[in-house]
């Protein structure tokens, strides 16, 4: 599979990895005060960003690119950070981590059925997802802590669409020219539905960050739109 590019991602990664380790976190120690069905959502999403990554990494190293498998390990070591932040976001409210939730448990089975390919279209809805209930998070929490938090990770996560765009790229490029769309339509209506249950799931808490269930997943099916056209451009050698 032909995938350059990934040694650029690779520095991307690290110079963010020193940037964020000056920055330092944030301040926790001024605590964090949000409405209990706020915290319960924040709940759900920590354990959706933690794990080991292990079966990611394990499929970057079988693809025999070794800059785009550094890459992975890099996305992956930001995804954990993203755990760590919530987590500590809901120590300072005193709220405590979930050991697990069936929406995770289901996810991660569904990413880990196939190869690579299989894998990336469902992190990628994911990570579509998260772009717009972090932006939420940060525009709409009364409460600077949880704003600093979810603007950290919405940084991160708007890096991360483009980095799977480009691997997707590649790999469709290797399936038929017919099949392509297919493929990528099928995936956008698993977003909707995906993002149909997160509407419903964190529902009362993002009535209380202002977007309302409906209007979620309309700007989550609408942002689609720029993935697909970035998965399926022409390649420049077609």
């Amino acid at each position: 599979m032909r995938t350059g590019g990934f040694a650029e991602w690779t520095r991307r990664f690290e110079d963010e990895l020193a940037r964020r380790h000056a920055q330092g976190d944030p301040d926790w120690g001024q605590g964090a005060t949000l409405h209990p069905a706020v915290w319960a959502s924040v709940q759900r999403f920590q354990v959706g960003e933690d794990g080991d990554g292990a079966n990611l990494v394990g499929k970057a190293d079988e693809a025999g690119d070794g800059d785009y498998a550094r890459a992975v390990r890099l996305f992956v070591a930001e995804e954990q950070n993203h755990a760590r932040l919530l987590a500590r976001l809901l120590a300072a409210g005193g709220v405590p981590t979930l050991a697990g939730h069936w929406s995770d448990t289901v996810f991660v089975r569904l990413r880990r059925l196939l190869g690579l390919r299989t894998e990336l279209l469902m992190l990628m809805i994911a990570e579509v997802v998260a772009l717009r209930y972090y932006r939420a998070l940060h525009e709409g929490a009364d409460d600077s802590l949880t704003s600093d938090v979810a603007g950290r990770i919405l940084a991160d996560e708007q890096r991360h669409v483009p980095f799977h765009c480009e691997r997707l790229h590649a790999s469709l490029a290797e399936l038929p020219r017919a099949a392509r769309r297919p493929v990528m339509a099928l995936w956008r209506l698993l977003l909707l539905a995906v993002s149909l249950v997160v509407a419903v799931d964190h529902g009362p808490a993002l009535r209380r960050l202002g977007l309302g269930r409906l209007r979620f997943t309309a700007e989550v099916a609408a942002s689609s739109g720029a993935v697909v056209s970035a998965v399926l451009a022409p390649r420049p050698d077609a």
